[in-house]
């Protein structure tokens, strides 16, 4: 049995496929496990209640997980650890997101890929590597246009009273937007970048409405200034989308790369599926 598993930080998808037919055994959602935002023991307990993963543990031969926050050897390192101590007869490989989303968008031809969810980043794949103009510095420090990117303009935005007024009253009959509920999640728990994408449904919600509409424009605007245009790559360059926050603003998103002469060839919502493909038919 071989396990493959696409991890965002809010959730990771796995596939188990047979070894030798590569017909699809079974499919499951765990939490997310990015292994710079949460703990080795929450990682592996995360898998651990996770029942087919269980069940079936023995039986994988092996694994590979691609995930957000395994840009780095300490990530990696991390995760491999958790996973080898779970699937103890497996031969595991851990890599970033990034990779994930080469293969399952473009498979083995040059294009540049973007990554758009509850984080973002991009690279410029030449058909062989990978090339990034900067090394993410995580969603503090940048994530441009993603769900915990939103998520913060959402909540200084209502903060510092910069919303349309009918729009804050949604706002705070959508979420607890108690000072101390909200600086709880973001400095004494788990996965704050996370719990700051949860507030991007509220942008989809009122997707129509002009404070939303600019705060989307605005946001891609960014992500195409630091992530697609240091490429200096033309129009004839494919550029893929992986993400649910480019699925969904799609049109938004089309607009903005129509500003700058570009032009996007797809977005896909989950990559799992394309990833899957690529793996039967290709050796890595």
């Amino acid at each position: 049995m071989i396990l493959i598993a696409d991890g965002g930080s809010t959730k990771a998808d796995w596939i188990a496929i047979d070894s030798t037919s590569k017909d699809e055994l079974f499919r499951v959602r765990t939490m997310g496990l990015n292994p710079e935002m949460t703990s080795s023991e929450d990682l592996k307990n995360r898998v651990l209640n996770t029942y087919q993963l269980v069940q079936y543990k023995d039986k994988v031969k092996k694994v590979y997980f691609y995930g957000a926050g395994c840009g780095t050897q300490v990530g990696i390192k991390i995760l491999k650890k958790v996973f080898e101590s779970i699937f103890t007869n497996a031969d595991i490989h851990v890599d970033e997101d990034m990779l994930a989303a080469v293969y399952a968008a473009t498979g083995k031809n040059p294009a540049i890929v973007c990554i758009i969810g509850t984080g973002s980043n991009s690279c410029y794949f030449d058909g062989k590597m990978i090339h990034q103009n900067v090394v993410s510095l995580g969603y503090i420090l940048m994530d441009e246009a993603s769900g915990n990117y939103f998520g913060k303009r959402l909540i200084r935005d209502y903060y510092y009273k910069k919303m349309p007024q009918n729009i804050a009253k949604k706002f705070e009959s959508s979420f607890n937007v108690d000072a101390d509920f909200i600086k709880k999640n973001l400095y004494r728990e788990s996965d704050p970048n996370a719990y700051l994408a949860t507030f991007a449904k509220f942008m989809l919600e009122n997707k129509e409405e002009p404070y939303v509409q600019a705060l989307m424009k605005k946001g891609f605007e960014k992500f195409f200034e630091y992530r697609i245009l240091p490429y200096q790559k033309d129009v004839e360059t494919p550029i893929y989308f992986i993400g649910s926050i480019a699925h969904y603003f799609r049109d938004i998103l089309e607009k903005v790369a129509q500003s700058y002469q570009l032009r996007i060839t797809d977005v896909i919502q989950r990559p799992i599926d394309n990833l899957i493909e690529f793996h039967k038919t290709n050796e890595v």
